[in-house]
């Protein structure tokens, strides 16, 4: 006899386990299935260690440039790299602890184990120890993200070719890494890497890195990483790469079409990630798929009914509060076809979910770069301030950087946002709340930010879009 379920959820990343918790507030008998670790690959061995990771580096930038602020610090600043990383751990352990928590909170039953659909009202569960408990519900959500994308010709070992997860937790450190591919990943541990002192190249095949974010943030932001020392190769790729007991030789292809061999301890992969659906029933069911990824509607449906889909198995932007945001969505439709009339499930806009890159200096965005919004027909104004001109920024010692906005000439509304400085990462919500708001330019302007404030520099780069800056 299966055990009885309103939903289950496969997978509890920040996506699974927010859905799960939300089916549970509106009353409904949920589960959550699990094969490692609580809280996913996001909590465990992504979005929360590399940060940890991250502030570890900005300590020691900011200990290494501590005479800039008038300090003097008694001896030299190094990094202990075990101790780094058993920081980041500790960190990613407490908060597994905390999801455990939320569950024991919520009332989920958890069950730990490989999780497979056997109908598209049932899960078979196979234990560690190769016992099988069978889970039965009216709905399910699939929500068992991704892993790392694999280069062809060089897989990785987790010796001397590595993926996010083994650039977590390193067996040594590197002298000279390769990293191939700039997005947020990419780029984070190239900067992570680089002020703990290894000698960083970046390989990216677009002409610029972080394609994704506004041209001019690219620009800036490679300028930036360049003077601190790193190696960048745009419009590049590697053709071949091989690991030996010395180190990796990669052969790369330049913009200007050459290509030679260069020497690397070690090398990063980040070129993208590969969904989790196979071998979970989704084919045997006729779950409707793109490439791997599951198609799903804007409630987050598949083609089946009683199948959902959230996070990293459905259509971009693969990002983690995306994710969550999707698991809130799915609960909610699913309380409201189980007759609950309380609740009203919205679609999901993608242009208002905010992307955050957090190396040095942090990149945020949201919405249309300036080009994608000419290129949708928008007619645009643009507003840049830059951090130089903010008093806080100058007396944080953080003036590198700017705001950018796009705003619809005729309508006002703000089309996108991009910055790139200090805690810029922190900043993007503000306008990600205006977006979703549907502000427009004036909205803005009446906004008053305090003073002094980074925030200062978002009201300015409005104002510059509508020739109304103070500051420059």
């Amino acid at each position: 006899m299966a055990d009885q379920y309103d939903v289950i959820v496969l997978g509890s990343g920040p996506g699974g386990y927010v859905a799960a918790i939300r089916c549970a507030q509106l009353g409904l008998k949920t589960a959550i299935v699990e094969r490692e670790n609580l809280g996913g690959i996001c909590l465990n061995w992504g979005c929360i260690p590399t940060k940890a990771l991250l502030r570890s580096a900005e300590v020691l930038h900011y200990m290494e440039h501590a005479d800039a602020y008038g300090l003097v610090a008694a001896g030299e600043a190094k990094a202990d790299l075990g101790k780094v990383v058993a920081r980041s751990r500790a960190v990613a352990k407490q908060l597994n602890q905390g999801v455990t928590h939320l569950m024991k909170k919520n009332k989920i039953a958890v069950h730990m184990g490989t999780g497979a659909l056997t109908a598209k009202d049932r899960i078979k569960v196979t234990g560690a120890d190769g016992k099988a408990t069978e889970l039965a519900a009216k709905h399910i959500i699939v929500a068992t993200g991704a892993r790392a994308r694999d280069l062809p010709f060089a897989k990785a070992d987790g010796e001397r070719i590595w993926t996010y997860r083994h650039a977590m937790t390193p067996k040594a450190m590197p002298t000279e890494l390769l990293v191939i591919g700039s997005g947020a990943i990419g780029i984070e541990f190239a900067s992570f890497y680089n002020d703990m002192g290894a000698k960083v190249t970046v390989v990216e095949m677009v002409d610029r890195i972080v394609p994704v974010e506004d041209a001019e943030i690219s620009d800036a932001l490679a300028k930036s990483l360049t003077k601190q020392g790193i190696t960048i190769h745009a419009g590049a790729g590697v053709e071949s790469l091989k690991s030996d007991g010395q180190g990796i030789a990669a052969t790369i292809k330049m913009k200007d079409g050459k290509s030679a061999e260069h020497r690397f301890s070690h090398c990063i992969v980040a070129v993208g990630i590969v969904p989790n659906t196979e071998n979970i029933g989704l084919d045997t069911l006729g779950v409707a798929m793109d490439r791997g990824f599951v198609k799903i509607d804007a409630m987050c449906r598949t083609n089946v009914p009683g199948i959902w889909a959230i996070g990293d198995i459905g259509p971009p932007p693969w990002l983690a509060h995306k994710a969550s945001h999707e698991g809130i969505i799915a609960a909610e439709a699913i309380a409201q076809a189980l007759g609950n009339k309380d609740v009203h499930p919205h679609a999901m806009d993608v242009t208002n979910i905010p992307g955050c890159t957090y190396c040095h200096p942090q990149v945020a965005s949201v919405g249309l770069t300036e080009a994608k919004a000419k290129e949708a027909g928008h007619e645009v104004r643009v507003g840049k301030f830059p951090f130089i001109g903010n008093g806080k920024a100058i007396a944080l010692g953080e003036v590198e950087g700017f705001v950018k906005t796009v705003f619809d000439a005729k309508t006002g509304e703000l089309l996108g946002a991009h910055m790139i400085g200090a805690e810029v990462t922190e900043l993007i919500q503000g306008y990600t709340v205006g977006k979703t708001a549907e502000l427009v330019e004036q909205d803005f302007q009446e906004t008053i930010f305090p003073h002094p404030t980074l925030s200062e520099a978002m009201h300015e780069s409005v104002l510059a879009a509508y020739g109304k800056v103070i500051h420059i």
